[in-house]
């Protein structure tokens, strides 16, 4: 998460003197009296700008828009939900995962990822060291409560999934369900969202199959996936949902699948950029960086092995 100028300067005098979250325990006050004095974090969900966004932007997800859309549409719509929404974002590097939270964020947040009610959790940065975990486990529940209080409307991301510490990401699971209170706050208006890398293959290897059963990709349903990446993380001894009671009680509403990209959609990430950098729609160069890609598997090549995440070097080489 970005942040303002004077909040990074408290941030790097804390970090200095007491590490990890015990330095956010100490900037909550001080972030809080900011929100409440201001208008810099106010939720305003623009849901049709939202869909719009997805549909011009992102490319060869059509399970992703379907699902955020409806659930998000449904959700901040309910002024009195039963429970949070809890939403798993999984697939391989490059298929859009972060970049469809950031476009869910600027949707909902007038200062989108930079709003002090959108909170950012990367666990090689915040959660490093196994031994700690019991430490992080109840710092974690502090700082979710804390900012909870401060807005119900709050947005907690755990990016890496697969990168977690095994065990760590239960502490917080007594906030998801339907309990109407938990530590003296109401924090049924907030919104979850995990991302992994983690389920990939299975997702890739339902996609494939589709292909050689001759059937178009937009004929996957959720259902196809769902339950296969759910056993798959559930599962992974390097995933931070394994062994998860967050899974084995169901308490993820969607676990959202990007699919892998092929080289159509893959064109249109090129031609999207080149467009973003007010450079002339050449179909060649679009053709040449496409064809610098790694696809996947090895004698079909179908599907981009790192999605749309070198785009953009691989356009200044070739340019």
């Amino acid at each position: 998460m970005e942040l303002m100028k004077w909040e990074l300067g408290l941030w790097l005098v804390c970090f200095s003197l007491v590490p990890g979250l015990i330095c956010w325990e100490f900037a909550f006050p001080f972030q809080s009296m900011y929100c409440q004095l201001s208008d810099a974090c106010a939720f305003q969900a623009k849901l049709d700008d939202l869909e719009l966004d997805l549909y011009r932007h992102v490319y060869g997800q059509h399970l992703a828009r379907e699902v955020l859309v409806s659930s998000i549409i449904q959700f901040t719509e309910n002024s009195t939900p039963m429970k949070p929404l809890v939403l798993s974002f999984h697939g391989w590097s490059g298929t859009g995962k972060s970049y469809v939270t950031s476009l869910l964020m600027k949707n909902l947040y007038r200062d989108g990822m930079k709003s002090f009610y959108v909170h950012q959790f990367v666990p090689t940065l915040h959660f490093p060291h196994a031994s700690q975990i019991c430490l992080y486990k109840e710092q974690l529940k502090t700082w979710i409560s804390g900012n909870l209080s401060a807005c119900s409307r709050s947005v907690f991301i755990f990016d890496e999934m697969d990168k977690m510490h095994p065990g760590l990401i239960d502490a917080i699971k007594s906030f998801l369900g339907h309990s109407h209170v938990m530590y003296g706050t109401n924090y049924r208006k907030a919104i979850f969202i995990f991302i992994s890398n983690a389920g990939g293959d299975q997702i890739n290897q339902v996609v494939l199959k589709f292909w050689k059963d001759r059937k178009d990709r937009e004929e996957i349903q959720l259902e196809d996936l769902e339950s296969n990446i759910s056993r798959a993380v559930f599962n992974n001894k390097n995933s931070g949902f394994w062994n998860s009671d967050i899974i084995n009680e169901k308490l993820i509403d969607y676990f959202v699948p990007f699919l892998p990209l092929t080289h159509k959609h893959v064109k249109e990430c090129v031609r999207s950029e080149m467009f973003s950098r007010g450079l002339e729609i050449r179909n060649e160069v679009i053709t040449e960086v496409v064809n610098s890609m790694n696809f996947f598997p090895e004698q079909e090549k179908l599907f981009s092995q790192t999605g749309c995440k070198t785009v953009s070097a691989r356009l200044d080489f070739s340019l």
